[in-house]
Order: structure tokens, then sequence, then C-alpha cells
């Protein structure tokens, strides 16, 4: 599958997940991006989810736990801290 392709999987995903990943505790944002590995970007894709603050999975409530995988496509929780917009 072509980059193009994998995007627009992951897009369809996102689509279809997205508002019920933003109810989740601590999540800021969701998108398309590369996984990250200790902080290395590596050269898979996938949805990536934004959160303030990692947090061990055994600390977090089940329904606020974020899945590896939705539909085949790989998910990657993201710390990017608190988000401010500029004016």
């Amino acid at each position: 599958m072509s980059d193009d392709q994998i995007k627009q999987k992951i897009a369809q995903v996102q689509a279809m997940y997205g508002q019920e990943l933003m109810q989740k505790a601590n999540v800021t944002g969701v998108g398309i991006g590369y996984k990250r590995i200790k902080g290395e970007s590596t050269d898979q894709l996938a949805l990536v989810v934004m959160v303030k603050e990692k947090v061990p999975i055994d600390d977090l409530a089940p329904q606020d736990r974020i899945p590896s995988e939705i539909d085949g496509i790989p998910v990657d929780v993201q710390d990017v801290g608190g988000m401010f917009f500029a004016q």
C-alpha cells in the first residue's frame, strides 16, 4: 500500500473514531503522523493521539485507555503537554 493509501485509511479511521478518542481523559488532539519510539520518529504512519501527559495504562480508567490499533491502523499516543494558541 502506498503512503497516500495509508494516509487515506488513517483519515477514515480518524473520521470514524476521532470524536470518541477526544472524549477520553487527557486527550488534546487526534491526527495523522509518524509513530515515535522513545521520542524518535519512525517511518511508520499512524493515527496519532495527542495527550497532555502520558500516564501508565494501569493508572487509567478502562474507558480512558487508548488502543494500540484501530481497524488495523497503528495508534501512537504522543505527549504534547498543554496546548496554547497565540493570538
